[in-house]
């Protein structure tokens, strides 16, 4: 979602100046509650681009470690028209434990937790242990990935401010992407769109390369690590926490992927040059 804004736009050092049409991302904020066993509990508040919000919570939950697959959800998650509000409800028996967002996981970089403290947090709850370590991926096709993302970013082409998350297949073909102001926001919606397709009692992406537009923070690798992603890639750098724990989780972890250059922090024993 985009809002058109007039602004005061100067140039060359203040000698030119002129009002013109400018395109905004829109942020706006996002309640996210889950109904189960008769109670309506308030999980989380996020700043998002609105649209998308059902993938966002649903992706939100399964990150989580809330729902195991959209075998676990009641109905899709339901949202008034115009409300900043969402609700997803859970089939009655359905494994969870509403206190894990409570919070398990961290989700700023200025929590302050303990790293070990945070991966451990982690095991505790992701239950994808085979990552495909058999799977090779060629270095070739991943340097073509930035170039399809940027050409498939819509918002971002109209604002120049916002993030996005996309799945490629090990061809290097673009699956799915979604892009939102927060770039948490972007990766749970990925993950949900994709589990709201998915079939079974589990729910894991071990055939799919993911790209981030930015940088790799410890909280994209943990929702990755959730998902069962083998191969991260992201434009900018990871964070030393990222790496660790992209180390932990067998992630072949590559950062700084741009014009035809990368640097690989973990697992390059899954890279074919």
């Amino acid at each position: 979602m985009t809002k058109d804004v007039i602004i005061s736009k100067v140039q060359n050092f203040g000698k030119q100046t002129a009002s013109v049409n400018d395109v905004l991302a829109v942020e706006e904020p996002l309640e996210i509650s889950v109904s189960a066993n008769g109670e309506t509990t308030q999980l989380s508040v996020t700043m998002r681009t609105p649209g998308n919000d059902g993938e966002l919570a649903t992706g939100f939950l399964f990150t989580e470690g809330i729902i195991l697959s959209a075998n676990d959800l009641n109905n899709p998650p339901h949202q008034s028209m115009g409300e900043n509000q969402i609700t997803v409800r859970l089939k009655p028996g359905a494994s969870h434990d509403l206190q894990k967002v409570k919070r398990n996981f961290y989700t700023t970089s200025s929590c302050g937790v303990c790293g070990k403290e945070s991966i451990e947090a982690i095991m505790q709850v992701c239950r994808i242990t085979d990552r495909r370590k058999d799977a090779k991926v060629n270095m070739q096709h991943i340097f073509t990935l930035p170039d399809k993302l940027r050409a498939a970013q819509e918002t971002f082409n109209s604002t120049g401010g916002i993030h996005a998350s996309a799945l490629f297949d090990f061809q290097g073909e673009l699956i799915s992407l979604r892009e939102d102001v927060g770039r948490h926001n972007a990766l749970d919606k990925l993950i949900g769109a994709e589990l709201l397709k998915s079939e079974g009692e589990t729910f894991f992406l071990q055939d799919r390369i993911l790209l981030l537009s930015g940088r790799a923070s410890f909280e994209l690798i943990q929702k990755a690590a959730m998902a069962g992603i083998p191969v991260v890639c992201a434009i900018g750098a990871p964070s030393s926490l990222a790496v660790e724990t992209a180390e932990k989780f067998g992630i072949t972890l590559i950062g700084f992927l741009k014009n035809g250059n990368a640097n690989i922090y973990s697992g390059a024993d899954r890279v074919k040059f």
